[in-house]
């Protein structure tokens, strides 16, 4: 008798399986296939994506750009109402003051 290891019975088992490995092996295929397929397919497209986004970048910069710019007008002119709101408050308090002073 040829021996077969500590399990004979696991021979049978693996050999069960028949063209299974075979079918799984042609599936896999197929579908390394399609997407290769489907890859390839998008990849011409690839340009057309990059130029579409890099347009929506700009519109996004330009809009972010404008943004900025207003708030600092706005803020520009808000320093420049403090600082009018000071020099008032200066001459007024100049305006005020006696000409002459007395002791």
């Amino acid at each position: 008798a040829e021996y077969m290891g500590a399990y004979p019975y696991v021979h049978h088992i693996i050999m069960s399986r028949g063209n299974q490995r075979d079918k799984d092996r042609e599936r896999a295929q197929a579908r390394a296939a399609k997407h290769a397929a489907e890859k390839n397919a998008k990849s011409g497209d690839s340009f057309k994506r990059k130029d579409n986004d890099a347009l929506i970048m700009k519109q996004k910069q330009e809009a972010a750009d404008k943004k900025k710019a207003e708030q600092e007008a706005a803020l520009a002119a808000e320093r420049a109402a403090a600082r009018a709101q000071v020099v008032k408050q200066k001459f007024d308090a100049i305006d005020n003051e006696p000409l002459v002073k007395t002791n």
